[in-house]
């Protein structure tokens, strides 16, 4: 079923076998969800704020000043994903005694007018507050007073030293947990008397009321992970890399001898976390990436067409853009009647004529197909990077892994990324599709 957000209400009831508006009795319910990476990845968060010490207010925007590509004479650094930051008086000497306090008036009138401005959701990292919390908690308790209705704290959610690393996990979790909230909620109230655990980021289940924003950027990634380590055990491979394809994002994975890798400090989509995750990679590669061009070449992602309206070929009424699906569908690499739902080539390809009109008059002259194979074969190059990313980037031999092939489009490129790559073992699991 499309993956929009009562799906796995829809696959409850088709399992059930009842009717789409039926009751469904009580049951345990263990859920991996893209939505905090998907959110993440698209910039399309919760509205929030953050609140740091005095004088570190440019933190996130400097953050360690890694440069990603060392020769580029133009540096485009991710954008912080709170919408405002604060500065306070507030900090703690290294012992974790404070010195500064923030003056309750003062502190109220600058929360009223965060809340004002149209911010429901607060992060608070105070520096040395990685222990006790006392003024963070303080901070926290004066903005439920003027109506916040969520707030994280760095020694709930990230209890570490580093103050980067803790202020830019306490704004993920500003960032991506109403989201979750909203999304669980609207799911509990369908399934009432239900025991339902979310899968987390590091590869183990929580309930519900412990789901937050920086446990959830992996958590449809850490199901495929923990699936691809059960594979490579029982096909008795030593060693493999995890490609999972799915509509938004591509993830990959190595494993060793069955065992996966988990990382205490990562960085996805940009963003520092401090917390246990599964090291997968992730980019914005998917069967819903859309593919365009932006004047001067052709691009694949990171945005994507979503479930609804989803990829032209699918026919739904709506402005869908043109996206990988329809891609494959043009260049035969995706077969209609093996698909879960009903495919049109026509839109498709009327998108692609489009496309390669729009090409023509900034002077590239292609035929629609060649625009197609061309988009193909970026959407393979950025996923045969990630692939490098945790092997060869890690010092680990591409040649020795096999490719162990999962998510719903992963197939149509699989065969495609192991000729780029020279991986010569190729595996699919028969149930690839529903293994993340």
């Amino acid at each position: 079923v499309p993956s929009t957000d009562d799906a796995p209400l829809v696959g409850i009831r088709q399992l059930l076998g009842l009717p789409p508006d039926a009751p469904i009795p009580a049951c345990e319910v263990r859920l991996g969800t893209t939505l905090g990476t998907n959110a993440l990845l698209e910039r399309r968060g919760a509205r929030s704020a953050l609140l740091l010490t005095r004088g570190f207010g440019d933190l996130l925007e400097l953050g360690d000043q890694t440069r990603p590509d060392l020769f580029a004479l133009e540096i485009e650094r991710p954008v912080p994903l709170p919408e405002q930051v604060l500065e306070v008086d507030a900090r703690l000497d290294a012992e974790g005694t404070p010195f500064a306090r923030p003056r309750p008036d003062e502190l109220s009138l600058q929360l009223t007018q965060l809340r004002q401005d149209g911010f429901d959701s607060v992060g608070v990292a105070i520096l040395n507050d990685y222990r006790s919390g006392v003024l963070e908690a303080e901070i926290a308790e004066a903005a439920r007073r003027v109506g916040f209705t969520h707030v994280a704290t760095g020694h709930e959610v990230a209890p570490a030293i580093g103050y980067l690393a803790r202020a830019s996990t306490v704004a993920l979790d500003a960032y991506l947990t109403p989201l979750l909230q909203r999304y669980l909620e609207r799911l509990t109230a369908q399934l009432p008397g239900s025991r339902l655990l979310l899968r987390q980021s590091s590869g183990g289940l929580c309930q519900r009321e412990r789901f937050r924003g920086a446990a959830s950027v992996l958590s449809g990634p850490a199901g495929g992970a923990e699936a691809l380590a059960a594979v490579a055990r029982a096909a008795g491979l030593r060693h493999a890399v995890g490609f999972d394809m799915g509509g938004t994002s591509t993830d990959v994975t190595r494993v060793e001898h069955g065992a996966l890798t988990r990382v205490y400090e990562s960085q996805v989509g940009g963003t520092h976390i401090a917390a246990p995750i599964v090291a997968v990679h992730t980019v914005a590669a998917g069967g819903g990436s859309v593919c365009r061009f932006d004047g001067e070449r052709l691009r694949v992602g990171p945005e994507s067409v979503g479930a609804v309206p989803g990829p032209r070929c699918y026919g739904r009424p709506g402005p869908g853009a043109l996206s990988v699906t329809d891609v494959n569908l043009a260049l035969g690499r995706l077969i209609s009647d093996r698909f879960p739902l009903p495919l049109s080539l026509a839109p498709a390809l009327e998108a692609l004529e489009g496309l390669r009109r729009e090409m023509a008059l900034a002077g590239h002259d292609y035929g629609a197909l060649d625009v197609a194979e061309g988009l193909f074969r970026i959407a393979n190059a950025n996923m045969a990077e990630a692939i490098r990313e945790v092997t060869v980037a890690r010092g680990f031999d591409l040649r020795e892994h096999a490719l162990v092939v999962f998510g719903g489009a992963g197939g149509q490129h699989a065969c495609a990324l192991a000729r780029e790559l020279g991986v010569r073992e190729v595996l699919f699991h028969p149930l690839a599709g529903v293994l993340s």
